[in-house]
């Protein structure tokens, strides 16, 4: 049966591409890329981009792009969406093209975004994403893992979780369920694709005006987690949760606001799963240690 890969991309509308150029290349260590259109493409390998940054007074998520691995795939995953009753467009050639993909298939989120589905980037570059020299280590983990993971807010908590694992398709991972106050949770679930990141995407419900919460980004250098968050602090940057570790990906983090509010995990050691092996468990902390909570993503 066909099923997602990997995230392999992510698109955000955003007010100030000046902003996030800066804060991409001078706090995080991504390469840049002006595309045709006037955006902002930020590298983290040989991909043309991973994130694009598209003027827009959203400043939110607006797209996330799915590899699916080969045609065959892609063509039943896409018959498989549209006997599902799901909406599945076929996208033209120009929208092909800006992502850089032969063929493109999107359907809307009913959180208020679009999925698109694809197989292979073209215009591939053989010259590791030209990031930034900020950088320690040898960049970005990412690969058959894809860009990293999102967790976009559900409007209503238990469709979200029944349509990330039923209509996409995705891998059920784990769950936290936190008591932050007497009878008061903190709750999101947590779903990874075939290739296995602990999760590409995960969802909660939270007092946001965003659609995103946030997206995270792996370092294949742990030195890159602090010394961003050392830029970050340095620069004045909004820290949401301080340097600290999940139980259930085992990653070592921190999160940062970016310039268009939502917030961003900067990680690393995030585990890949084994589906033979795998055991869900239901944790009750968000973190096992650290992640103080400095501020909300957004005011």
């Amino acid at each position: 049966m066909a099923e997602l890969q990997n995230l392999a991309y992510v698109v955000v509308a955003a007010s100030d591409l000046e902003a996030w150029r800066s804060y991409a290349t001078d706090v995080i260590g991504l390469g840049t890329v002006d595309t045709d259109a006037g955006d902002l493409g930020l590298r983290m390998d040989d991909h043309p981009w991973r994130l694009l940054i598209e003027s827009g007074e959203d400043d939110d998520l607006t797209h996330a792009g799915w590899d699916l691995g080969s045609d065959a795939d892609l063509d039943e995953y896409v018959a498989a969406l549209r006997v599902n009753g799901q909406e599945v467009r076929e996208e033209n050639a120009e929208m092909a093209a800006k992502r850089h993909v032969t063929r493109l298939f999107s359907l809307f989120d009913p959180n208020g975004f679009a999925h698109e589905f694809f197989v292979s980037r073209t215009d591939v570059q053989q010259d590791g994403g030209a990031l930034s020299p900020i950088l320690r280590g040898p960049g970005f983990q990412t690969g058959d893992l894809g860009i990293g993971h999102i967790l976009p807010v559900s409007k209503n908590y238990k469709e979200g979780v029944r349509w990330y694992q039923d209509v996409l398709g995705l891998r059920y991972s784990d769950r936290i369920r936190q008591e932050m106050a007497p009878g008061v949770y903190a709750d999101a679930t947590f779903f990874h694709s075939a290739t296995g990141r602990h999760h590409s995407l995960a969802t909660g419900t939270f007092p946001s005006d965003k659609r995103l919460n946030h997206l995270m980004l792996e370092y294949r250098d742990m030195n890159d987690v602090g010394l961003a968050y050392e830029r970050a602090k340095k620069a004045g940057i909004p820290i949401v949760l301080e340097l600290g570790h999940h139980p259930n990906d085992q990653m070592f983090s921190f999160y940062m606001r970016t310039p268009s509010g939502f917030g961003i995990e900067l990680g690393y050691g995030g585990v890949v799963i084994e589906k033979d092996t795998w055991e869900p468990q239901l944790y009750d902390v968000m973190s096992d240690w650290g992640h103080a909570r400095n501020i909300a993503m957004v005011d």
